[in-house]
């Protein structure tokens, strides 16, 4: 696990990370759709696909890499791994599941088939065990179609990595659409870097080379 102690001192982030870390401390969380027509179209399994497409690019982007590590030391992980939540048909209560295999779909979609067998059933909150310190949480509520979400985190200020959490797909206009609700720590990521992001799932889910490789 690679993990790169960022100076603050001289980070060209300085000034936004301290204001919003320290004199007015800030989360963001925005709620847009996301066209999985592509995904429909290949006759994927919705959950994993999108996981992999998440895992994808938030490894594109360095803001989105962001955290303190175990010793309160802020930095950049060099590759963050997906921590999934699952519910398995008939349970009412999740398990966390993850994987390190994301090289390819085909790699993951197999760790994916082949932990969800295995750990599905549980009843603990994590599953599988041993959750790396380089992973970031996505989450999904398939029983409805949202416009809005917001995680309110008691310890959220010290929290840097992205959440994410999907909603049930709908058809409109022959497309089907996902909401994805996103939320991140204002100190290290704007605006821009979430619109930028959203913008690169898109492009990530729209080629087919993503899952066929």
């Amino acid at each position: 696990m690679f993990f790169k102690e960022i100076d603050i001192e001289n980070w060209r982030r300085k000034e936004y990370y301290k204001h919003f870390s320290r004199d007015v401390p800030c989360t963001v969380s925005l709620t847009t759709k996301i066209d999985i027509t592509n995904i429909k179209r290949l006759n994927l399994k919705v959950y994993p696909a999108l996981i992999f497409a998440l895992t994808k690019t938030v490894n594109e982007f360095e803001e989105f890499r962001i955290n303190k590590n175990s010793n309160g030391v802020l930095g950049v992980y060099e590759t963050l791994y997906p921590c999934y939540a699952y519910l398995k048909e008939g349970n009412d209560l999740f398990t966390n599941l993850w994987s390190n295999s994301i090289k390819s779909y085909s790699e993951f979609y197999e760790s994916y088939i082949f932990d969800t067998t295995k750990y599905g059933d549980s009843i603990k909150m994590v599953g599988k065990e041993n959750i790396p310190e380089n992973s970031f949480p996505i989450s999904m509520i398939p029983w409805n179609s949202f416009d809005g979400f917001n995680l309110n985190l008691k310890n959220g200020y010290d929290y840097y990595l992205p959440i994410f959490t999907f909603g049930k797909f709908i058809l409109e206009d022959k497309k089907y659409l996902i909401p994805l609700a996103i939320q991140v720590h204002h100190a290290v990521c704007d605006g821009f870097h979430l619109c930028r992001f959203i913008d690169r799932v898109q492009e990530i889910i729209n080629d087919e080379k993503t899952f066929l490789d």
